[in-house]
Formats: structure tokens, C-alpha cells, sequence
């Protein structure tokens, strides 16, 4: 098996592994468990808790000490061990901290794979610009595929989901072993006559001094919590339906991963649309893109159903794509271009910090406050139409605002760099 298609099976189940759970969560949380709202937000936060701080350490670790991949397989296998202990815990305080473990476990490897890849593919000559994309992509069908098994086994709602997923972390976390090696390339004498600062990225924080940047900073923040809402809630909302004697029968009420997974085919097709419209309008216009999306993909869920308005749920599946990739794609590509060269990696990590980490941290914690304070039903159901307009309200606010108060515009750098990706 040649490099590529190697490369390409790690990311099949590095994904995999998170679409078995991501969103189906939800379901097994509420028809399993008598806890609140408010402890599934918590729950939902692990993610961006465990962003703001592991993938810093494990980088300096595999800078210095220990070969990326065996670090990679190490992580991995940690996490199959957690994922398998999830299903035994009879509390939330436990389950919190289960999945906490489980989170520092895998979200390092986010970054770890990466750095696998690139290794690899540099050590045979291999083109990374035009050639990891692709490879990337199948990571998104491994993701897919997860939420397709997870609904036609019926285990959308069984703890059968975390054994899924622990069943293919584990044979990662082997496989990986087997990968080519990718040692530390920061040797101590070099490490020495860089500060501590500088070591852990905290470098990259002095982009906050920049007005653009903190606005741009503060924005990331506010749409990574918009992600997580639509992580935490969409599987969640569909499986509501079952109560109604009027929609338990449909598709979308039976096989409601299968729907949300149109999300993922979205993202995978807009990818392809961001060089087009990144010439047309630049990257501010494509984030505000972004924004706007976000809005249509809650206020379509307010008023869709599993009937005759199953299009609107299905429209807004498809929204999420630009929802998803606009502000991400784009975002990273301000970073790379208005971003000092020697810290433009630490800058794309603090980039992702703010999304994954404070944005998930912010999304989840408010949004399970919330919905527990002000839209539970006298029945002790959820007002999902309240819940989806006021989302929309809020990814309304951020997008009335933003054009505002970036200011941005589209350089001929990125426009010549665009035109010959």
C-alpha cells in the first residue's frame, strides 16, 4: 500500500472514530439518562477544554521527546480505553469527567495527524499543498460513514455507539505504529535559545494588540459556539419527533444521523466553491457568507419537520456546508496571509483555540443554561422552535455586526495565491 492510500485510511478512522458519537450524543443522552440540559451543555464543553490546553502540550512533546506518530497511536489508544469505560458511569460528575479524559485524548490528535501526514508525504517528495487535501477529504467520508452505521444499526440511542467508536480508535491507535516514523525535530540545544513563551505559541497573543485581530479573534469565538450548538442539538431534535404520533413513521425520524449527515456531504462539496468565491468577494464577504448561513441553518430547523417540512431540514443540512467551511477556510487563509511568518503557525493555533476550545467551551455551557431556564414545556418537553429561532437571533446579531467592525480588504497576495492553488 503506498503512502497516499495509507495516509487516507488514517484519516477514514480518525474520523470515524468522532462521527460515531459527535452527534448522536444528544439522543442516547436524553432518552437514556434523566439529566438535564445543563450537564449535557457541560458535557459538550470537554471539547473545548480539552482544545485550549492538550494540543500544545502534546505539540512540545512530539517537538521534543517522542516520535509524532507513536504519540499519535499512544493517544488513540488512551481514548478506546475511555470510550469503553463511558457506558459504565451512573452519574453526570463521572461522565463529565470520563469524556474530559476521552476529549484530551483525542482532540490532540486532530493536530498530530496532520503532522503525521505531512512528514510522510515531505519524506518521499510529495507535493503537500496539492496533494494532502484530498487525502484530508476522505477523513469527512470516514466521518459520514460513522453516522451511517451508528443509525442503520439502530444504535443512535445505545451506548453501542462509544464501543463503535473505541473499537476503531483502538485499531488506529495500532495501526499507527506502523506509520512512517516523524522523530522530534527540536533538539534541546535549539530548544534553549527559544523562550518559554515562544515554546508554547503564547507568542501568537500579541496578535490581540492588533484591533483586526481581536475583532477577528472575538468573532471565531462567537461562530465556534454557533458549531457546537448545531453539533449538540441536531441529532437531538430530529429524535424528538418520535414522540408525535404524526412523524414517528418517517425517514428522517427513523435514520436521523443519516439526515444530519447530509451536513458533512455539504462541507465536503463547498470546499470545492471557497477558491471561487474567495476571488470574487474576498475573505470578509465570505465569512459574512458564513454568518448569514448560520442563520438560515437554525431558522430552517425552527420551522422544518420529518413530513412536508422535511425540505427545510434538508436545506438547512445543505447550508451547513457554507455555514461550516466559509468561516473556517477562509479564516485560516486571513491568519496565514496577515500573520507574521515566524508565527503563523502559532497564530493558526490560536485561531483554533478560539473556535474549538473558548467558542465550543462558550456554546455549550450558555446554550444548555439556556434552554433549561427558558424553553423546557410545561410537559417537560423542549420548545425546539424557540430553541432554533433564538439561535438564529444570535447568529443574526453576529452577522449584522461583523461588516461593521472588520475591517478587511481583499489583498492581491492572497488573490495571486488563490488563483494559482
Amino acid at each position: 500500500m503506498n503512502i497516499k492510500s495509507r495516509l487516507i485510511l488514517m484519516n477514514f478512522m480518525q474520523f470515524f472514530i468522532w462521527g460515531a458519537w459527535l452527534l448522536t450524543i444528544g439522543a442516547y443522552w436524553f432518552q437514556n439518562k434523566n439529566w438535564s440540559g445543563a450537564q449535557f451543555g457541560a458535557i459538550f464543553s470537554t471539547m473545548g477544554i480539552a482544545s485550549i490546553f492538550m494540543p500544545t502540550i502534546t505539540g512540545i512533546l512530539s517537538d521534543r521527546f517522542i516520535n509524532a506518530e507513536k504519540l499519535y497511536g499512544i493517544m488513540h489508544l488512551l481514548g478506546a480505553c475511555t470510550l469503553c469505560a463511558l457506558p459504565m458511569v451512573k452519574d453526570p460528575t463521572t461522565f463529565f469527567w470520563v469524556m474530559l479524559l476521552n476529549m484530551a485524548f483525542y482532540m490532540p490528535t486532530l493536530s498530530l495527524s496532520i503532522t503525521v501526514a505531512y512528514s510522510a508525504l515531505k519524506s518521499q517528495n510529495i507535493d503537500v499543498v496539492k496533494d494532502y487535501p484530498p487525502i484530508r477529504t476522505w477523513g469527512t467520508v470516514g466521518f459520514i460513514v460513522a453516522l451511517w452505521a451508528v443509525s442503520l444499526t439502530h444504535n443512535e440511542t445505545s451506548a453501542n455507539q462509544f464501543y463503535i467508536a473505541a473499537a476503531v480508535a483502538a485499531t488506529l491507535g495500532i495501526y499507527s505504529f506502523s506509520l512512517p516514523k516523524c522523530p522530534p525535530l527540536l533538539n534541546k540545544a535549539a530548544a534553549t535559545t527559544k523562550t518559554f513563551a515562544h515554546s508554547l505559541g503564547l507568542n501568537a497573543f500579541a496578535l490581540f494588540k492588533s484591533p483586526r485581530f481581536a475583532i477577528f479573534f472575538a468573532f471565531s469565538l462567537l461562530l465556534g459556539a454557533a458549531l457546537q450548538l448545531t453539533n449538540a442539538y441536531g441529532d437531538t431534535y430530529l429524535h424528538d419527533f418520535a414522540k408525535m404520533p404524526a412523524f414517528k413513521d418517517t425517514v428522517a425520524v427513523k435514520y436521523p444521523a443519516i439526515i444530519m449527515s447530509i451536513s458533512q456531504i455539504s462541507e465536503t462539496l463547498f470546499i470545492l466553491a471557497i477558491p471561487f468565491f474567495l476571488r470574487k468577494f474576498g475573505i470578509k464577504y465570505v465569512m459574512l457568507f458564513s454568518m448569514i448561513a448560520w442563520v438560515l441553518r437554525f431558522g430552517l430547523f425552527a420551522f422544518g419537520d420529518p413530513a412536508d417540512g422535511l425540505w427545510m431540514i434538508v436545506l438547512s443540512c445543505i447550508v451547513y456546508g457554507m455555514a461550516f467551511d466559509f468561516f473556517n477556510i477562509s479564516g485560516s487563509l486571513f491568519v496565514e496571509t496577515q500573520a507574521a511568518p515566524e508565527i503563523r503557525g502559532s497564530a493558526q493555533g490560536l485561531f483554533m483555540m478560539m473556535v474549538n476550545g473558548f467558542g465550543a467551551f462558550f456554546g455549550s455551557n450558555v446554550s444548555g443554561w439556556l434552554i433549561d431556564k427558558y424553553f423546557i414545556l410545561g410537559n417537560g418537553e423542549k420548545d425546539w422552535h424557540g430553541i432554533w429561532l433564538s439561535f438564529a437571533g444570535y447568529a443574526l446579531v453576529i452577522a449584522i455586526i461583523f461588516p461593521f467592525v472588520f475591517r478587511y480588504k481583499h489583498n492581491a497576495a492572497l488573490k495571486f495565491a488563490i488563483e494559482h492553488a
